[in-house]
């Protein structure tokens, strides 16, 4: 038996007004703010500085000024204990880039060894856009199908609304915060569909089963039960998962945080949409069925 006995459906809108309120905010973001995109979508060149010795993220700004870099971008970075920097700029021909990279070292006074420069054209960063574009709509439409044969297709449409709804909320906190969306944070919002998808399923899984020979309930009770019942495994499937995003997050390092953000956010939100969103959605169109609405006016109380 199950241990908890929370009204999620009765507390439907309270959930739907927080999802409302979240949207809005990343919708806003994602309007006034845009997103910003890495070199690998617009096209520019990547520099990595391995060893930065005793240089300062200051000092590095400077020199990337005196090199006639006043558009660069410089985080630092730290890879099997070196400290080091990635530095971003707009420029998209490897041979200047190259000579860029010989300015900076020289100026700084660092080996130019350790300047490790990936240029990416603007005709590849567009390739990939439109690839990271296409897997998102394919997963999408993918999953669609994959639901509505294997339950119906109303479990798939609200699925893919709550998909819509974990994804819109990552992005518009990635446009919030300004942080760059990179080949890692599109790897995270595919990893984010199927994490979401697994944890709505569950739930959908359990109203399948407990709707099977329906009589003595409305349908929003058995959905309310049937989300209680397998609460548990639905809370201990996302803390661990989390746990190792979170550690991710905190400790691996400025190449793995945009990845780990991504993550994060999106399984915390696919967590809270498989249950917020998805179910109450599908358990009210449910009740427009005329079976389950002459179940739900006889059984009223239990809604």
């Amino acid at each position: 038996m199950h241990k908890f006995n929370i009204d999620f459906m009765g507390n439907r809108r309270i959930m739907f007004g927080i999802s409302i309120v979240l949207i809005v905010i990343a919708v806003g973001s994602l309007a006034f703010r845009g997103l910003k995109f890495g070199v690998e979508f617009k096209g520019g060149t990547v520099i990595n500085v391995v060893k930065a010795k005793d240089v300062t993220i200051e000092q590095m700004r400077t020199a990337l000024k005196q090199a006639g870099l006043t558009n660069a971008q410089v985080q630092e970075s730290n890879v099997n204990n070196a400290r080091g920097f990635i530095i971003r700029t707009e420029v998209t021909a490897a041979q200047e880039a190259n000579a860029d990279a010989a300015k900076v070292a020289t100026i700084t006074k660092l080996d130019s060894g350790d300047f490790q420069v990936t240029t990416i054209g603007p005709g590849w960063g567009k390739n990939v856009s439109d690839r990271a574009i296409l897997a998102l709509i394919v997963s999408m439409l993918a999953i669609l199908l994959y639901v509505s044969l294997r339950f119906e297709y109303k479990m798939s449409v609200t699925a893919i609304i709550a998909l819509v709804h974990d994804i819109l909320i990552t992005l518009g906190i990635y446009a919030l915060v300004g942080w760059e969306i990179t080949p890692n944070v599109v790897a995270a919002l595919l990893a984010i569909l199927g994490y979401s998808l697994y944890d709505t399923i569950v739930v959908f899984h359990r109203i399948k089963e407990n709707s099977k020979g329906l009589v003595k309930q409305s349908y929003m009770s058995m959905a309310n039960e049937s989300i209680n019942q397998v609460l548990v495994r639905s809370l201990n499937t996302t803390l661990t998962s989390l746990i190792p995003v979170v550690v991710l997050l905190l400790f691996g390092g400025s190449t793995l945080k945009d990845y780990a953000l991504a993550l994060t956010i999106g399984l915390a939100s696919g967590a809270y949409s498989s249950i917020g969103v998805a179910a109450p959605i599908f358990a009210l169109w449910k009740e427009r069925e005329p079976k389950y609405a002459a179940l739900a006016k006889k059984y009223a109380n239990a809604s």
